[in-house]
């Protein structure tokens, strides 16, 4: 459990639930481990972004003023689809960290 404290800090709390909730229902070898917790930290970078976006919108007006896309647009983009890949890479088949409970996981069982 301490490990688990410190492997997830600095997440958001509802990534760190959902982190610690994978750690504690499989069994995954150490470098599933940092494959999981880079996800982690996409899907945070992600919902950073997008609430940004939802504050600022997608665009602003440059100084010409001509639209321009937000470089959080990109960074929301980018860091879903890096939480995506990561998920297939580990064969991982459970919601995203908003949700109260993972559906599963393909691997081994602890239980």
């Amino acid at each position: 459990m301490k490990t688990e404290k410190l492997l997830t800090g600095g997440l958001e709390p509802e990534t760190k639930k959902w982190v610690e909730s994978v750690l504690r229902s499989w069994e995954l070898e150490p470098h599933h481990i940092k494959l999981l917790l880079l996800a982690a930290q996409h899907w945070d970078r992600a919902q950073n972004a997008r609430r940004e976006i939802e504050k600022d919108g997608a665009t602003f007006l440059d100084r010409f003023g001509c639209p321009k896309v937000r470089p959080e647009v990109l960074i929301e983009k980018d860091s879903s689809i890096c939480f995506a890949r990561l998920l297939r890479e580990l064969s991982l088949d459970i919601e995203a960290p908003e949700s109260p409970r993972p559906k599963g996981f393909v691997g081994k069982n602890k239980r």
